[in-house]
Formats: C-alpha cells, sequence, structure tokens
C-alpha cells in the first residue's frame, strides 16, 4: 500500500531529476557556442591553471561559490509567481536555471580533474549516475505509453505529430545551416 503511494512521488523526483539531466546534457553545444562569441576559452583556460593549483577542497569550494548568487534569484522568481507574475517569474526562473546549468556545466568541466580525487566526491557522482538510470528505468515504460499513444493516434499516414515532427526538423536544419 505505501509502495502504491509512493509511486506517483518517485515517477516525479524522476521526471525533475531527467529534466535537469536533459538541461544539462543539451544546455552544453550552447555553452560551448556562447565559449566561442565571448572570450570564455581565455578565462577557461586561466581558470584550469588556477585551479590545477588548488587543493582538492578549495577545488569544490570554486566549484560551489559562483552557484550560490543563483538561489536568491530562483527564489525572486518563485516571488514574482506567487505574486501572480507568471509569464516574468517563469522566465526569470528559466534563465537562472540556464545561467546555473552552464555555470555549474563550465566550473564542473574545469574543477572535475581535482574533485574527482576526493573520495567522498566520487562517491556522490557514481551516486548521481546510479539515480539517472534509475529514472530513466522508472520513467521509460510510460514514455514508452505515450510514444505508442501518440503512434496510434497519428496512424500510419500524416497526422499532425509526424507533420510537427517534420517541420520541427526542417526548422532545425534552416537553424544550422545558417552557421
Amino acid at each position: 500500500m505505501k509502495r502504491r503511494l509512493l509511486q506517483p512521488l518517485w515517477f516525479i523526483l524522476a521526471v525533475l531529476f531527467l529534466v535537469e539531466a536533459w538541461l544539462w546534457e543539451h544546455l552544453e553545444p550552447w555553452v560551448a557556442r556562447l565559449v566561442a562569441a565571448i572570450p570564455l576559452r581565455e578565462v577557461k583556460a586561466w581558470t584550469a591553471d588556477r585551479v590545477a593549483h588548488l587543493s582538492p577542497p578549495m577545488a569544490l569550494i570554486v566549484f560551489v561559490v559562483p552557484l550560490i548568487p543563483l538561489y536568491p534569484f530562483k527564489l525572486f522568481a518563485l516571488w514574482l509567481i506567487a505574486t501572480q507574475h507568471f509569464v516574468a517569474g517563469i522566465l526569470a526562473f528559466a534563465l537562472a536555471q540556464f545561467v546555473g546549468l552552464g555555470l555549474i556545466a563550465f566550473i564542473f568541466d574545469v574543477t572535475k580533474p581535482k574533485l574527482m580525487q576526493m573520495a567522498w566526491f566520487v562517491s556522490v557522482y557514481e551516486f548521481v549516475l546510479r539515480v539517472k538510470a534509475k529514472a530513466h528505468e522508472i520513467v521509460a515504460p510510460v514514455m514508452a505509453r505515450i510514444r505508442a499513444q501518440m503512434r496510434a493516434f497519428d496512424g500510419d499516414g500524416e497526422g499532425p505529430f509526424k507533420r510537427l515532427l517534420r517541420k520541427a526538423m526542417q526548422f532545425r536544419k534552416r537553424i544550422r545551416a545558417t552557421r
């Protein structure tokens, strides 16, 4: 009985975790473009050089401290949503997520060699990877059912989902061609 009651909660947590993981994986190209557009390569090289001379605990501080200012911004975004400024709140929260994930990806890339020297950090890192795999395992059956229902709704012909997907792929190709 308890397991049945907690199952929706675990599913929601798994989806939230996978959304964060998906954002992490898919924001990397955007961060790379940003790095190419502004002199972040030099900043990254300079930061990597400085981190190389730090101890692993100091590298952890370098990893954590830049993220602290984002939390008041996220709280402000939630306050905006709570005071019925939905669009501004959602945009502010999305911006904080984008900046936060980009910053985490950037700093983690620089500090990872030092952080992986700490046994407890390696354990936490491996735990997060196991949680990600478990989240995929929890969400996979639901995603399979959703895909099956979309296929059933779309049928074999040119249904709305196939048209939308085809248009999205055409748009994506046009964007990539302009680069």
